[in-house]
C-alpha cells in the first residue's frame, strides 16, 4: 500500500480562547454545531453510527444538505464523522462514492484556552473528476469554519 498523497488530507488547528468544555459543547451538540457551521440541525443529536442531516443555511449553498454519519464521540477529546466532500450538485447522487473522515481533537492550550485540530482524510478515494476541487474547497472551508467555531465558543 502506498503512502497517502499530499492531497489525501487537510489538517488545520486553532487556539480558541475558551475552556475545553465550552468548545466541546459547540462541537458535540448538534444544534449548536449547526449554528456556527451553517446547517439547520434543529432537534437532532450526534451519536456514534447515527446520521445527522439538515439544510445548509450559509455559503450560497442553501439548496444543499449537510449530511453526516457520526463515527466517534469521546467526550471533550474527539468527535468524528464521515461525509461526502463538496457534495454541492443536487443532481448528483454522492451515496455511491467513498466518504471522507472528519476528525476534531481537543487539547488544552496555555491560558485556559483549547487547541482544536480538524483533519479531513480520504480525498484520494474521492472520484478523480471531483477530487482536486473538493480538496481545494475544503481547505479554505476549514479555515473559515475554525474561525466560526472560535468566534462562537469564545463569545
Amino acid at each position: 500500500m502506498s503512502a497517502p498523497s499530499s492531497t489525501d488530507r487537510i489538517e488545520r488547528s486553532i487556539v480558541i480562547n475558551a475552556p475545553r468544555e465550552r468548545v466541546w459543547r459547540a462541537l458535540s451538540n448538534a444544534e449548536e454545531f449547526g449554528s456556527w457551521f451553517g446547517a439547520n440541525l434543529k432537534g437532532q443529536t450526534f451519536a456514534p453510527g447515527k446520521r445527522a442531516r439538515g439544510q445548509n443555511t450559509a455559503c450560497g449553498h442553501e439548496d444543499v444538505w449537510f449530511d453526516i454519519v457520526v463515527e466517534r464521540v469521546d467526550p471533550q477529546d474527539l468527535f468524528s464523522y464521515r461525509w461526502h466532500p463538496y457534495a454541492i450538485d443536487p443532481a448528483v447522487d454522492y451515496s455511491q462514492e467513498e466518504s471522507t473522515l472528519v476528525t476534531f481533537t481537543l487539547t488544552d492550550a496555555p491560558g485556559a484556552g483549547t487547541l482544536l485540530t480538524v483533519v479531513e482524510s480520504g480525498f484520494d478515494r474521492v472520484p478523480s473528476n471531483r477530487r482536486l476541487e473538493a480538496f481545494r474547497m475544503h481547505g479554505s472551508g476549514w479555515d473559515a469554519q475554525l474561525n466560526n467555531i472560535a468566534r462562537h465558543a469564545s463569545a
